[in-house]
């Protein structure tokens, strides 16, 4: 297929620098899902460059004009320009980690490049809703964000969570009677915070759930585990260890 150009949405999701001036960048995009990009001459300090390298930050919301040809393995963009125009995410210390957080988790689970626009715009979504949301909504976003992915990847979990059904078997995705014979479960507080982060049908609802950073900190690293349950060589996340230090305080 010859190389045509075509307009997107795209979401950077990490960069790395190329020769003297230039960038590879990977982003999800709407149209076409996980592409990598070269992208010459942004990193100079002449009037043309001048600037262009800060589009490319993770978690940039950006509107394209990209070249694509899907035998090759890097593209080239044409045009790019802001989607959204972050107000705090790139200033405030806490929220540019969550969204680190985000677009790390969007990185090791988007491995093949096939358009998921669904799963675009619910991340989309997500990254403006914490660009102007509470402290306490973004305290527990990690979590929402992190249990409502899934979703979209084709391994939700199911929220049948009552007194009969305590166990969260995160092995199966689903709350059951007993212990099951692996040791990846949740019980108790864990299962029933789990259970409500689940239920929650707007990101704006979780001002209302309180949970104590240890908790918080532990339901992060059980979802990490979920995650590597069902996505083979998924890893662990590097972001994981800085959110959790960072939000000490809430």
């Amino acid at each position: 297929m010859s190389k045509m150009l075509h307009k997107t949405k795209g979401i950077v999701l990490r960069t790395v620098k190329y020769g003297e001036t230039s960038l590879i960048v990977t982003l999800f995009t709407e149209a076409f899902g996980v592409q990598s990009y070269i992208i010459s001459g942004v990193r100079t300090h002449s009037r043309k460059g001048l600037g262009k390298a800060n589009f490319f930050q993770p978690a940039a919301l950006l509107d394209l004009v990209v070249y694509h040809n899907e035998l090759k393995h890097l593209n080239r963009i044409r045009e790019f320009r802001w989607a959204y125009l972050y107000r705090h995410i790139y200033s405030d210390v806490l929220k540019n980690s969550v969204a680190l957080y985000m677009t790390e988790l969007l990185s090791r689970c988007l491995r093949q490049p096939e358009a998921n626009p669904s799963l675009f715009r619910f991340a989309e979504s997500q990254l403006c809703l914490l660009d102007e949301c509470s402290s306490s909504v973004m305290a527990n976003l990690p979590l929402y964000f992190s249990l409502h992915l899934p979703q979209y990847l084709g391994f939700s979990l199911q929220n049948n969570y009552y007194d009969a059904f305590p166990v969260l078997d995160l092995q199966e995705g689903i709350f059951c009677k007993e212990k099951p014979s692996h040791p990846h479960y949740l019980e108790g507080t864990e299962a029933h915070y789990t259970s409500l982060l689940l239920s929650v049908t707007h990101p704006d609802l979780l001002a209302d759930i309180s949970l104590h950073r240890d908790l918080r900190r532990r339901l992060l690293q059980h979802y990490e585990t979920y995650y590597a349950l069902h996505i083979p060589e998924f890893g662990s996340l590097k972001t994981l260890s800085v959110l959790t230090q960072i939000f000490e305080e809430y």
